[in-house]
Parts: C-alpha cells; structure tokens; sequence
C-alpha cells in the first residue's frame, strides 16, 4: 500500500494542471496578441490594394507630424537622437531633451 502512495504522490502533472497553473494575465495578453496580429494582417492586405501615390502621401505625412513632433517636444527614441539633435538646430525647438532620473539617483543623458 505505501508503494501504491508513493508512486501516485509523484505523478507528473497532466496538461491541463500545467495549463491551470499559469496566470490569467498571460493569456489575456497573448489573446491580445493574437487579435493584434489578425488585425495587422488585415491592415497590410488592404494597404497593398491602395493606390501606391495615395499610400506615399499618407506615410510622408504621417512621418513629417511624427517627426516634427519629435524635433519640438524632444521626445524621440534613443536611436534617433543625433538626427533630431542636429535637426533641432535648424527647425523650432523646445530645448534640449529632458534629463532621466534613473532609480541610483545617476542622471541619464
């Protein structure tokens, strides 16, 4: 009988006790993830019927609002800093972008 006890008490977990185990945030995030996927698809495919002159005037807009904000409010990316940096010479400018405070208490440029 202490056998049958010890060998049942070791059973490796069945799929479904795994799959209890993990979190509801993980699968509300990969359910997101998978409609934002389905909607990105749906999106390119209908870009790829547009009229291509139509397309270049929309993704030119959209790039200079971006970038002017970017340029003005001095909240780009890290990767685009020395661009922006140099345009903002040239191009009106709130100043120069906001110095981080990391949690060490060391500023970051």
């Amino acid at each position: 009988m202490l056998f049958l006890a010890v060998t049942t008490a070791h059973a490796p977990l069945s799929t479904l006790d795994k799959l209890k185990a993990i979190p509801g945030d993980f699968w509300l995030r990969l359910l997101i993830a998978v409609v934002a996927l389905i909607v990105i698809v749906i999106f390119l495919r209908k870009v790829a019927k547009m009229n291509k002159v139509v397309l270049s005037v929309v993704v030119f807009i959209l790039v200079t609002v971006v970038g002017f904000n970017w340029i003005y409010e001095r909240t780009e990316p890290a990767w685009a800093t020395p661009v922006v940096s140099f345009l903002s010479g040239f191009l009106p400018s709130k100043g120069p972008p906001p110095k981080t405070v990391t949690p060490a208490g060391q500023k970051r440029t």
